[in-house]
């Protein structure tokens, strides 16, 4: 509530919280001016129900409006004591941000030398750590998995990370610039370059015959000359480009799907794709120790390549 642009809205929700207030306590003072005498017979509101079911208006019990009077007094010393009331800071002076910086630093203090010790060491060597492979699990759950899936599967539109097809390369250091920078990838609209949703069918068509799977080979003839425009990020033999992240087009891995209609439609409409950066709330020791992880998951029988470079390091170690 400090980032009100302007006076208004703040003297506005100052006397909205205090008037509700007043209005609170004005209500059970009325209500407690209602109770009844002894003797005296309740008033009845009009409403029956099945011809002797009643509706009274009998003043509320003393432990009820007790609890309502409670309820105000600690909105009032909550008020004094935190935000709400307009821009009023409180005495405490709390803020949501003041506590995440907090919390941050002091799980940064806590845990922050375990991350810059992997930090010294190169990505296949953290790979084959088991106990930093748990850490970046735990990690890529918390940061990845809202998209890549638990499992890191990926699913339509998200890329598979257990795989060895990578848009942009599937190096170690590769992946970590993946995480710390995040990654933009367009494929334009080509409605008009192909001549419209029959073009774009030819082109499809040619795409399909690119990985050898079923199609017309009439249309794909058409659709080889129209390819041209897409040559220009996927290569003239549809390979695809890991400077552009364009994706290879001759295997089986599609990331939004490889019917001749998903492929027709990305044709037609484009595609957009955002990795975020996460380098600006991880910070470069959590990054490291989760390329390592994603790097494990898509090497050979686990982390073969990490564990042969950790055996050589200690190897290495114990010569000297």
């Amino acid at each position: 509530m400090s980032d009100f642009v302007n006076n208004f809205w703040s003297l506005y929700i100052a006397v909205l919280t205090a008037v509700s207030l007043v209005a609170c306590v004005a209500l059970l003072v009325a209500m407690r001016s209602k109770r009844k005498t002894p003797g005296a017979k309740p008033e009845l509101h009009g409403h029956v129900w099945d011809e002797d079911l009643a509706e009274f208006n009998n003043p509320l019990p003393h432990w009820w409006t007790g609890l309502f009077y409670v309820t105000i007094v600690f909105a009032v010393v909550y008020l004094v004591l935190y935000p709400g009331f307009g821009s009023y800071a409180g005495v405490s002076a709390w803020t949501s941000s003041g506590q995440y910086k907090t919390e941050t630093a002091l799980a940064e203090s806590r845990y922050g030398p375990t991350f810059n010790r992997y930090l010294g060491q190169g990505l296949e060597v953290v790979a084959a750590d088991s106990e930093a492979r748990a850490i970046g699990q735990r990690l890529f759950l918390t940061y990845c998995a809202q998209c890549h899936g638990s499992d890191a599967g990926g699913g339509i539109g998200f890329p598979n990370l257990r795989d060895k097809d990578w848009l942009y390369g599937g190096e170690p250091e590769t992946i970590k610039a993946s995480i710390m920078e995040g990654r933009n990838g367009v494929m334009p609209a080509l409605s008009s370059a192909v001549g419209g949703p029959e073009g774009a069918t030819q082109v499809a068509h040619y795409v399909m015959s690119l990985g050898g799977r079923p199609h017309d080979t009439i249309k794909a003839a058409f659709g080889k000359d129209k390819f041209i425009v897409c040559a220009a990020c996927h290569g003239s033999d549809g390979k695809g480009s890991k400077a552009l992240g364009a994706p290879n087009l001759t295997d089986d891995i599609w990331l939004h799907g490889s019917s001749q209609e998903a492929i027709v439609e990305t044709i037609l409409m484009g595609r957009k794709n955002s990795m975020p950066p996460h380098k600006d709330f991880l910070g470069e020791a959590k990054a490291h120790v989760l390329a390592a992880y994603i790097y494990s998951l898509s090497v050979e029988s686990g982390v073969a390549p990490g564990q042969k470079a950790y055996g050589d390091a200690q190897k290495s170690g114990q010569k000297k």
